[in-house]
C-alpha cells in the first residue's frame, strides 16, 4: 500500500498539468489544482492515498524547496534606486514610486490583519491573535509572480508594486512566524540566537560569492557544481536554523536569498526550479490535501461557522490596498491589484503546520483556515484576470537626457523612437535654444551648469544621460557628477582623448563618443562594406539591439522564434563574448540580440523580447 500510495501521488503530479492545459485551466494557480486534488484523493474522498513515512519526508523536502525557490524569487534589483526608489512617471503631473506604494500598502495590511484577528477572539471563534495575524497578511508570492508573468507585466510600474508588495506579504510573515515559534515553543529566551542565522547567510554569501563564478566555470553534467552548492546552503542553514532555536523553513528562505545574491546563472534557476516544482512540491501540496479531512470538518457547526469568516477576513485584510493603488493607478488595476494580493497559501501551509507541531490549533481549525485559503487563492487570480488591463501609464520607456545642443545631438534626439525613449535636451545657451527649439520637442533652457541648476532641472532624473557639449573638460565634468547620482549609464562625447584619459573613464564607468573615431569608421566601411553601410542608412531597415527578457523565448532556437521570418540577427552578445548566430542557436535571457528589421516589426520584436517576465 506504501509503494502505491507514492505511485498515485506521483500519477497525479504529472496528470494534473497536463488535464489543465488540456482543458485550458489557466485561472486557478496549479498548486490549488494539486491541493484539491489531494482532498479528493485523500480521507475527505476517496481514501486512495495513505499517508507513510516515505510520503512525509518527501512532503517536508517539498515545503523546504519551496522556501528555498520562495526566497531566490525576491528581486533585490527592485530595492536599488534605479528600479523602485526612483519614481516612474505616470503623466506629467503624477509618479508612480512602487517601493513607497507597496510599504505603505503592507503596512495597512498588516494594522487591519491585527483589527481582525483581535474580532476573531472577541466572537469566540480562535484565541491565538499572534497566528491570526501571520496567516491574514501572508500573500502567496509564488502565485503573484506567475499571474504577473503571465499577463508579463512584472517589469511594468503595476507590476514592480504588486510584486513588492507580495513580497513584504512572505518576508515579514515569516520572520513573525519564527519570533511566535520562539515564544510559544519556550525558547523565548533563546530569540537573540537567530541573530546567528542570519550571520551565518551574510557569511556563507560572502564567502561563496567568488567560489560560485569559479564552480560556474568548471561545472560538469556530472558534477552539476551549482546545483551541489544550493543544496550545501539549504541544508546548512536550515541545520544552524534549528540549532538556535528558528524554524527550518527561514533557514531555507535565507538559503534562497542567499542563492539569489550570489546571481545565478538562469540555466542553474532553471534546473533548481526543475528539481523542486517537478517532484518535490507538487507532493508537498497533495499532501495537504491527503491531510485535510473535510469530513471531520463538516460535522463541526463551529468550523462550519469559522470557514466563511475566514475567507471573509482574508479579503477584508488586503481592501486597504486599493486605497494606496487607487492613488498612483486608475480604479480598475488598482482592484485588480489587490484581487491578486488576496492570494495567500504559500506561507499559510508552512504556518499551520508550525502551529500544529506546537499544539497551538486544533488539527479542525488547521483545515479551516487551509480550506479558507484554498478559495481564496481561486477566486483572486480569477478576479485579476477578469479585471486587469494595461494602460498607457503602466508602458515602461528608457528616459534619455542629452546635455548640448549641436548638429550631432539634434538629429540624435530626433531619430530615437518614441515608442522605446522619452528624450529630453538642454542647453545653457540661449542662441542654440532660439535655433533648436522648434526642431526638438522637448528643449529646456538651463541659466547654468552649476549642481544646484543641473538637480533642479531634473538633469538626472534619467535612464541615460548624453554630454554632448564641444567642449570635452565640461563633458567629463557633467559625466562624473551623473554618475555620483546614480545615474546608470553615462555617454560623454570627448574629441580629444589622451590613453590614459580614456582608461581612467571607462573605469568609472563611462561610455565615450568620439566623433573622429565614428567618422573614420563610417568612411571605412563605406569602402570596405558598402552593402553593409547601405543597410546602415537605410530609412525603412534599420540596425537594432534588445536585451532578451521574455523567459517565454528562452532554450529556443533562433529558427523556432515566431517572427524569425521578420529580423535577421547579425550578432548575439552574451556575458561578455559575441555568437556568431545560426538556425540552432539557443537564446538564453540576458542575451543581446543585434539584428535588421523595419521599424514596424523592429517594434514588435522588441516589445516581445524585452518583455520581464
Amino acid at each position: 500500500m506504501e509503494q502505491l500510495s507514492i505511485f498515485i501521488v506521483s500519477l497525479a503530479a504529472l496528470l494534473i498539468p497536463l488535464l489543465m492545459a488540456r482543458f485550458k485551466v489557466n485561472t486557478i494557480p496549479t498548486a490549488v489544482a494539486e491541493i484539491i486534488a489531494g482532498i479528493l484523493l485523500g480521507q475527505s474522498c476517496f481514501n486512495i492515498i495513505r499517508e507513510n513515512d516515505a510520503l512525509s519526508l518527501l512532503s517536508s523536502l517539498g515545503v523546504t524547496l519551496l522556501m528555498f525557490l520562495s526566497g531566490m524569487e525576491i528581486n533585490f534589483d527592485l530595492f536599488k534606486r534605479d528600479d523602485s526608489a526612483r519614481p516612474v512617471k505616470k503623466d506629467l503631473s503624477h509618479e508612480v514610486n512602487p517601493a513607497k506604494t507597496a510599504i505603505f500598502s503592507f503596512v495597512l495590511v498588516a494594522i487591519v490583519a491585527v483589527v481582525l484577528a483581535y474580532l476573531l477572539k472577541l466572537f469566540g471563534m480562535f484565541n491565538d491573535i499572534m497566528l491570526a495575524t501571520i496567516i491574514f497578511m501572508t500573500v502567496a508570492l509564488g502565485v503573484v509572480i506567475a499571474t504577473l508573468k503571465e499577463k508579463e507585466i512584472l517589469s511594468r510600474p503595476i507590476g514592480q508594486t504588486i510584486l513588492l508588495t507580495a513580497v513584504l506579504g512572505e518576508v515579514v510573515p515569516l520572520m513573525l512566524l519564527t519570533i511566535y515559534a520562539s515564544i510559544n515553543g519556550g525558547n523565548a529566551e533563546r530569540l537573540w540566537l537567530i541573530v546567528i542565522l542570519f550571520v551565518v547567510a551574510i557569511f556563507l554569501l560572502r564567502r561563496f560569492k567568488q567560489p560560485y563564478i569559479w564552480f560556474t566555470k568548471v561545472t560538469k553534467a556530472t558534477t552539476q557544481l551549482d546545483i551541489r552548492l544550493a543544496f550545501f546552503l539549504i541544508f546548512t542553514l536550515v541545520t544552524v536554523a534549528e540549532r538556535v532555536g528558528a524554524e527550518n523553513i527561514l533557514g531555507a528562505f535565507l538559503a534562497g536569498m542567499v542563492m539569489k545574491l550570489l546571481e545565478p546563472s538562469e540555466a542553474t534557476m532553471d534546473k533548481l526550479t526543475s528539481i523542486g516544482y517537478g517532484f518535490f512540491i507538487p507532493i508537498f501540496f497533495i499532501m495537504t490535501g491527503v491531510r485535510l479531512n473535510l469530513r471531520s470538518l463538516f460535522t463541526q457547526p463551529q468550523a462550519l461557522m469559522l470557514i466563511p469568516v475566514l475567507v471573509l477576513f482574508l479579503i477584508i485584510a488586503k481592501l486597504p490596498i486599493f486605497l494606496v493603488y487607487s492613488r498612483s493607478f486608475n480604479k480598475r488595476n488598482s482592484w485588480a491589484g489587490t484581487f491578486l494580493i488576496m492570494t495567500t497559501i504559500t506561507i499559510v501551509l508552512p504556518t499551520l503546520q508550525v502551529a500544529r507541531k506546537l499544539k497551538a490549533i486544533t488539527a479542525i481549525q488547521s483545515d479551516a483556515f487551509i480550506l479558507a485559503a484554498v478559495i481564496v487563492c481561486v477566486v483572486g487570480p480569477i478576479l485579476f484576470n477578469a479585471t486587469f488591463k494595461l494602460t498607457v501609464q503602466d508602458k515602461i520607456k528608457q528616459r534619455v537626457n542629452i546635455v548640448g545642443t549641436n548638429m550631432f545631438t539634434v538629429p540624435v534626439a530626433q531619430e530615437l523612437h518614441d515608442n522605446w525613449y522619452d528624450v529630453t535636451m538642454f542647453t545653457h545657451r540661449r542662441e542654440n535654444y532660439d535655433t533648436y527649439k522648434s526642431r526638438v520637442s522637448r528643449l529646456e533652457y538651463l541659466t547654468d551648469l552649476n549642481d544646484v541648476t543641473l538637480e533642479q532641472a531634473d538633469v538626472f532624473d534619467c535612464d541615460i544621460l548624453v554630454a554632448g557639449f564641444r567642449d570635452d573638460e565640461a563633458n567629463l565634468n557633467l559625466a562624473q557628477l551623473a554618475k555620483s547620482q546614480g545615474v546608470r549609464r553615462v555617454i560623454v562625447s570627448q574629441e580629444h582623448p589622451t590613453p590614459q584619459q580614456t582608461n581612467e573613464m571607462v573605469e568609472e564607468g563611462l561610455e565615450i563618443f568620439n566623433v573622429f573615431n565614428v567618422q573614420t569608421s563610417v568612411l571605412r566601411g563605406l569602402i570596405e562594406s558598402p552593402s553593409l553601410m547601405r543597410m546602415l542608412m537605410d530609412t525603412k531597415n534599420a540596425l537594432y539591439e534588445v536585451n532578451v527578457k521574455n523567459h517565454k523565448f528562452a532554450g529556443q532556437k533562433l529558427m523556432n522564434l515566431p517572427f524569425v521570418d521578420q529580423m535577421t540577427v547579425s550578432r548575439i552578445r552574451r556575458g561578455n563574448k559575441w555568437l556568431a548566430p545560426h538556425g540552432n542557436t539557443v537564446i538564453e535571457v540576458g542575451d543581446r540580440l543585434i539584428f535588421t528589421s523595419n521599424n514596424e516589426n523592429a517594434e514588435h520584436i522588441r516589445d516581445e523580447l524585452g518583455k520581464e517576465n
